[in-house]
Order: structure tokens, then sequence, then C-alpha cells
């Protein structure tokens, strides 16, 4: 059988090849994590190189080195030329640590030993249909990242890297109020609520998190948001800060099941000033085969934390039980959309 262009003798797909390059998928994250940590975006910067080069740069084996550049470029991540030299690409650029939205700290995150562990559980987790993370590791994703300051650091710093286009896009995307109060509700470090303020300075915000998160907040060095914004720490299952105009819920849902998210909505609903409105930054999922980044996302959550990515239906549904109505879904440059809600 000659398969070197997809297809075999008699013409049809090789559907072998295809299985085992998708059953060995796990190492297209193993060379991707290789190439980030040893920092190869940033040494394509100034231009192409080849691997004895940079192998040099970075003290690994010019031969292996070469070996997961070649499969990287496979993807899209990075370009090997005719000459042996490797060039940047998109997806390779934007590795690199000093451009603008890298998403260096998010692959370093999502290739991280204790989640790939937890995938290499999926299967547990459909049999028992609860999350790997917690029977692997004893506890709950966010109980363990209490008790480990270094995975909390790699987790935080992740989720801004993952966060950062998306903070910008929604900002521009969304029709944020010119007046009014807007409460980021598990907000993280604070970088959409940062893009928002910036964008719209007739806005105030709070930033309401759980202290780990909050203590280490980017709002407070931005000149443009000075005296606009408040940090709260707190437990966003018990209460949320009330009389805000626009609550923002950014990848909180998808971490929950639902009856997990109908606390918090409904935390939220009665925390609302008169004609205020909920907007959820979520993947929102297409019907049928459709390929999207939630689909795969959806996994990692059923794997980690028992949560889910949903549907426009599913999201209906939710905010319904919670006393909310959607009234729109916005989709983004990014990966997510942006569902909107008021009071029902």
């Amino acid at each position: 059988m000659d398969t070197t262009d997809g297809r075999d003798i008699a013409g049809e797909p090789d559907i072998t090849g295809q299985l085992i390059e998708h059953a060995l998928g796990h190492l297209f994250s193993a060379a991707l994590r290789t190439a980030a940590r040893c920092r190869v975006p940033d040494l394509l910067a100034a231009g192409p190189r080849g691997a004895a080069e940079l192998a040099e740069a970075t003290g690994t084996d010019a031969g292996h080195l070469r070996r997961v550049l070649r499969y990287l470029a496979t993807r899209g991540v990075f370009r090997e030329d005719e000459t042996g030299a490797f060039h940047l690409t998109p997806a390779a650029d934007a590795l690199r640590l000093d451009v603008e939205h890298s998403q260096h700290a998010a692959v370093l995150m999502l290739t991280d030993p204790t989640f790939l562990r937890t995938s290499a559980g999926l299967e547990e987790t459909v049999r028992k249909a609860g999350p790997s993370f917690e029977r692997i590791f004893g506890e709950p994703l966010f109980a363990h990242l209490a008790k480990d300051p270094e995975l909390r650091e790699l987790f935080d710093s992740g989720m801004t890297s993952l966060s950062a286009r998306v903070d910008a896009v929604v900002a521009r995307t969304y029709p944020f109020p010119g007046q009014g109060r807007v409460v980021d509700v598990g907000g993280g470090r604070g970088g959409l609520l940062l893009a928002v303020l910036r964008g719209h300075p007739g806005l105030a915000g709070v930033l309401f998190d759980q202290t780990p998160a909050v203590s280490s907040h980017v709002l407070a060095g931005d000149e443009a948001v000075r005296g606009r914004w408040s940090a709260e720490s707190g437990d966003f299952f018990t209460e949320v800060p009330g009389g805000g105009d626009l609550y923002v819920l950014k990848h909180v849902l998808h971490d929950w099941p639902d009856e997990d998210c109908l606390r918090i909505l409904r935390n939220c609903r009665a925390a609302m000033a008169r004609d205020a409105r909920v907007i959820v930054v979520e993947s929102v999922l297409p019907e049928g085969n459709a390929p999207h980044p939630g689909k795969a996302m959806d996994l990692a959550m059923a794997a980690v934390v028992n949560g889910q990515e949903r549907t426009r239906e599913e999201f209906a549904a939710l905010l319904a039980a919670a006393g909310l109505r959607l009234t729109r879904v916005l989709p983004t440059a990014a990966f997510p959309s942006v569902v909107e809600a008021v009071a029902a």
C-alpha cells in the first residue's frame, strides 16, 4: 500500500494512516510543548534558521529537534523550506513571549503533565460520569490549586494568556453601555474588565473572584482606569456584589455542571440592578458535525472539573431556570461568543 498521498492503491482514503495519526495526537501536544519550552519561536523572530543553529541556541540535539519541528510544520506550526531552514507561521508567532496576546503560557498550561494525565483518564470520566482529575489527584481542581502555589501560578498565567485576545475581542464586539457599573464575576486577574474600562471611560467596574486570583490582578497599574474599579474577594456560590448594571461571566459557567451554574446565575439575578443585563462569554457549540474549538474544550471540562460547553439551546434553558431570558448570541473574532440575557 502506497500512502504517500493519503490514499491507497485503489484510490480510496488511507483510513489506517488517518487513524494512526489520530491515535498519536498526544505527540502533537508534546511537540508543541517542546518547541515552546525551548523558545524556538523567539529564536526565529529575526528570520529563518536551520535545525543545527537552533539546536546550538537551545542546547538540544539537532537531529531530534528537526524531527519535532518537521512534525509541527505538517500542522502549520512552523514552515520548513527547501534548504531545511524553519520559518515562523502565524501559529508559531503566537508562541513568542514578546508578542501581544502571546499564547506561550496557555500552551504550557494546557500541555502540563497534570492535565495530560487527566486527559488520559477520559475513559474513566465517560464510564463513571465524573472528572478523572478528582480520582487521580484525590480532590477537585480548585482545591488542588489552593494547595499547590506553583501549579496555581501556572494555571493563572495560562488562563491569562488564553484570555488575552478574547478580552480584547469581547471588549470591541459587545456594545457595552456608556455609563454604569460592570461586575466581572469570577474575573480572575481582571484582563477583560481592564479591556472594557479602557475602551469605555464612562464605566466603573468591580472585579470579583477568589483571593488568589484577585490578589494578583492587573488593574492597579493602569492610569487609564484609575479610580474606576474595585477588587473584591468572595464566593460566587454564596453571593456576588450587588447593584451592577452588567454582570459578566467569562469562562466561568463551563467549569460547572448545570446545578452549580444555576447557583451562580441566581446570585447574579438577585444582585442585578433594575434593567441590568448578564453576559456570558463562552464557546457556543454548533450543532451537527461542524468542527469548533469548544468541542475539544468540552471534553477537557468533563475530565478536569465536571463542566461542559453548551449549545445556544442549552444556554437558553439554563438561563431560563435562573430567572433570565436569553436575548441574543453575538459571535466574535475569537472562539467564544457573547450570550446576553436580561431578567425574565
